[in-house]
Formats: C-alpha cells, structure tokens, sequence
C-alpha cells in the first residue's frame, strides 16, 4: 500500500513538472503570431524611404533621356544645315542679293542659258527676330520664268509676287536666336562677294551654344556680269 501511494505521488508529481515546463512554450509562441506597432512603423518607414529613392532615380533617368534626345535631333539638325548651305554657297554661281535678315543665291545655271532662272534661285532667310534659319525656293514648272538680277530684292519685300511666283519653304533650325548672315566682303556688292558665315545660338541642356557655318563660292559667275554689276550679260564674250 504504501509503494502504489508513493507511485501515484510520484506520477501526479512528474505530470505538473511537464506542465509547468509546457506552459511559457505556448505563452512563446503567441507572441510570435504578428508584428508589434513599432516594428509595423519601421517597416513601413523603410518601405517609404525605397519607393522613394526608385521614384528619383526613375524621374531622373527620364529627365536624362528626354534631355539626350533633345540634344540628338539639334544636332542633327545642325549637321544637315551645315551640310544645305556649304554646299549651296560652294557650288553657286552668284550671291545676288544680301541683306541683314537673308540672302540670295543663284545657285547654278541648269540649262546653261546665261540666264537666272526661277527653278535656280535659292533664299537663305533668318527672320526679323532671328528665331530660325530656312531655306526658300520656287516652285515651277522646269526652268521657270526668267528673273531679272534687279528684281531679287529682300525676302520681307515679297518681291516674288508680282512676277507670279509660289514660294516653298524649308526650315532649317527651327528654335534658335542671334542668328547672323554675313556676305563678305561687307564694302562691296553682293554679286561680288565670295564668302558666306552663318551664325547662331542653340539651346542645349540649359546652356546657350554658339555655332557658325561658313562657305565660299568656287564657281564664281563674275564674268557673266555686265559692267555695272545690276545685270547678266547675254553673252559671255559681250
């Protein structure tokens, strides 16, 4: 009797003992079920702080590329209008007119008849604001109607519309400022000037750029000019 008491005791004994050890283990794992607010909060500050940064980089990568392709097309701009117009001056035959917002060309005699031609003139205009640069010429049908060296005046005088002229216009740069056309030498006539500059100002990245196009006319038409210099002789031997 006294050994199965003491068993009993023994068993009842060890079975708190589990107990008491089992308990904190289950109080453990309730606190490990969910996040406390402070840690929530550090959380969600940090989280902030990420989309944040990637908010930045991604306005800033943009900001980059759209600043890059801006920089891309002026400069293709300026290599095509640099390519137009020393072509152009080196090639001409006259520099008929000059003036402080254009000047004309006559760019050479496509059918070879000593006469300046609608279809062979070409206008190089800058606006009175020096805002842009454009190339203006004449729709016609083949050579066109004959033009006087007298009639090619400025381009703000309209003069090609009393000779039934259609203007085509093509622009070269179009958002630019001080835009200068120096036909030089300045102490003489335009038909015997030889040298072209072109000058002007781009915008680019926020920062003002200055650019200059020069050229010279290698076929020089002097010899088909009649003593006075206001007209075309009929003949070279005249």
């Amino acid at each position: 009797m006294t050994k199965l008491g003491n068993g009993k005791k023994s068993k009842m004994h060890n079975t708190k003992h589990i107990i008491r050890r089992r308990g904190p283990l289950r109080d453990n794992t309730r606190c490990k079920k969910g996040f406390t607010l402070v840690e929530l909060l550090v959380a969600l500050s940090v989280s902030g702080i990420i989309l944040a940064a990637v908010a930045t980089l991604a306005y800033a990568m943009s900001s980059v590329n759209d600043s890059t392709d801006d920089t891309s097309r002026k400069q293709a701009q300026v290599r095509y209008t640099t390519l137009r117009l020393s072509e152009l001056v080196r090639q001409c035959k006259l520099i008929c007119f000059a003036g402080p917002d254009d000047f004309a060309v006559w760019r050479g005699d496509d059918n070879e008849d000593g006469r300046i031609n609608a279809s062979e003139l070409v206008l190089v205009e800058k606006g009175s604001g020096g805002e842009h640069l454009q190339l203006c010429d004449f729709l016609v049908d083949g050579a066109g109607p004959e033009v006087a060296l007298s009639d090619i005046r400025a381009y703000s005088t309209n003069w090609w519309v009393p000779l039934g002229l259609s203007i085509r216009r093509t622009v070269l740069i179009p958002q630019c400022s001080n835009v200068r056309l120096d036909v030089l030498p300045l102490d003489v006539l335009a038909v015997e000037c030889r040298f072209v500059n072109v000058s002007f100002d781009l915008l680019e990245n926020g920062f003002s750029r200055q650019y200059e196009i020069s050229g010279y006319v290698r076929g020089w038409g002097g010899n088909l000019l009649n003593d006075a210099r206001d007209g075309l002789v009929e003949r070279d031997d005249d």
